[in-house]
């Protein structure tokens, strides 16, 4: 057991380095990635994931105002509801709910697609021609998750607070004047860079864990299905671990 936990060390700390070399080229102007492949993981980390996005994030806003109105309407302050719904949003829930989403949609295809070139030795044909896997197919998924994870992290913030309005304007009866007025004031700057920073940590975390369980598949069908069920529960069970770090230092920092 203790050798292959430094085995899978060892891996992982090769793969990572890895990937801070493959930096030199493009920070030079030469990736070896084409660009046409990155507009396509690019489409794929953002216009095909808005559905899910919009979806999942309405019904967390919904869910947060329906839970707040229950408890706030008994003491006569309903309309602090979208107090709650716009801090809890933008400081956790929309960064967190997000990177869920993406784990099991993005990062579930990025392991899978990356599990099955190693299962047909494409990757090893690249290698042979002179494309590292790190340069070619690793570093464009990487960058493409970290750009397109915080602007899917303010959509869903519109989002939730959409579905909180809902849910306030159905039980409360709030006017949209009210409702908005009560989010812009309890809405702090701090909040926002909070969840922004989080998000670039939860799509950088998601794409190495995607990219890394792809290429260290076994070599048949099921090394496919066991990357993916790796990856996607790697994501989640750090994206949760890696937000509770950012609990504790923000509390730390008197966020």
């Amino acid at each position: 057991m203790l050798t292959a936990a430094r085995s899978a060390a060892s891996r992982q700390l090769v793969f990572l380095g890895g990937l801070v070399i493959a930096l030199g080229p493009l920070l030079r102007g030469r990736p070896l990635f084409r660009a046409k492949d990155f507009a396509r993981v690019l489409a794929d980390c953002s216009i095909h994931a808005l559905g899910i996005t919009s979806l999942v994030n309405v019904l967390v806003g919904a869910i947060l105002a329906f839970v707040g109105a229950v408890q706030l309407v008994k003491f006569g302050a309903g309309i602090f509801v979208a107090d709650l719904v716009a801090i809890a949003s933008s400081r956790e829930m929309a960064a967190v709910i997000t990177a869920v989403v993406l784990s099991g949609r993005t990062g579930a295809a990025f392991a899978a697609e990356l599990a099955t070139m190693q299962a047909n030795e494409e990757i090893d044909a690249l290698e042979v021609l002179g494309l590292p896997a790190i340069d070619y197919l690793v570093l464009p998924r990487v960058i493409a998750l970290v750009l397109m994870t915080p602007l899917l992290y303010v959509y869903a913030c519109v989002t939730s607070l959409l579905g909180g309005f809902a849910v306030g304007a159905g039980m409360l009866r709030l006017t949209p004047s009210a409702y908005f007025d009560r989010t812009f004031e309890a809405l702090d700057f701090t909040f926002f860079a909070l969840g922004f920073g989080k998000s670039l940590a939860f799509g950088a975390l998601i794409a190495l864990a995607a990219c890394y369980c792809g290429l260290n598949a076994s070599r048949n069908a099921a090394g496919v299905g066991d990357a993916t069920t790796r990856a996607v529960v790697s994501g989640i069970v750090g994206v949760i671990a890696l937000d509770a770090v950012f609990a504790v230092a923000a509390n730390a920092m008197g966020i």
